[in-house]
């Protein structure tokens, strides 16, 4: 007896996607620290030497926890996007590789701005990564909103349509952050802050 498809060839199920995506996400995450521990504090002679010696890593720190904040933001965003996605075609599976590609550059973008912070090109390095692989996340979801009725068969248009609204606050708010990091660098980010209620505010727009 052959067995029916429930659904196009085209498509496969989500399982190798995610669990390739997670390691993606962990491993940048985890290179992240290589910064700090290949800083040399210099020669320390007391405790005052060491205290000063950690001070002068604030911007590495800063930068380090930023990253860090985000990457985890980001594979938030990534678990609850796929806990409604049902199935993946060809072109989400590259648009989810075009966002790693960026995800992957972000302990390099973060080196980056922090060592070259006096340079336009190093202020620019960390949130360019940030903006290109959200940018990549949006398309991505957009993409399954298109394909709706394989991709996201438990959700209503609107409901589709409502979340990906919702999700163009971090759009947003990291192209704010690509506009200011040249004039007052990694502070930019803080903008993130606003985007919990602009999220709640672009997806009740509409209702």
């Amino acid at each position: 007896m052959i067995r029916q498809r429930r659904h196009p060839a085209a498509t496969q199920r989500t399982t190798r996607l995610e669990a390739f995506t997670d390691g993606v996400f962990a491993i940048a995450a985890t290179l992240l620290v290589l910064d700090l521990t290949q800083y040399s504090p210099g020669k320390v002679d007391s405790d005052a030497d060491m205290w000063a010696a950690l001070g002068g890593m604030g911007e590495l720190f800063l930068n380090f926890v930023l990253s860090f904040g985000l990457l985890c933001l980001m594979w938030m965003v990534h678990v609850q996007q796929f806990e409604h996605i049902a199935r993946v075609d060809a072109t989400m599976v590259w648009l989810n590789n075009a966002r790693l590609l960026f995800i992957v550059l972000v302990p390099f973008a973060t080196n980056l701005t922090t060592e070259y912070s006096d340079f336009l090109a190093g202020r620019l390095a960390m949130p360019l990564a940030f903006f290109l692989a959200i940018l990549f996340s949006w398309l991505q979801w957009g993409w399954a909103v298109r394909r709706r009725d394989v991709m996201l068969p438990d959700m209503t248009r609107a409901d589709a349509v409502a979340y990906g609204r919702g999700s163009l606050s971090a759009l947003f708010i990291s192209a704010a952050v690509v506009a200011l990091a040249p004039w007052i660098g990694s502070a930019a980010f803080l903008l993130f802050f606003v985007d919990g209620p602009l999220t709640r505010a672009l997806r009740g727009k509409g209702d």
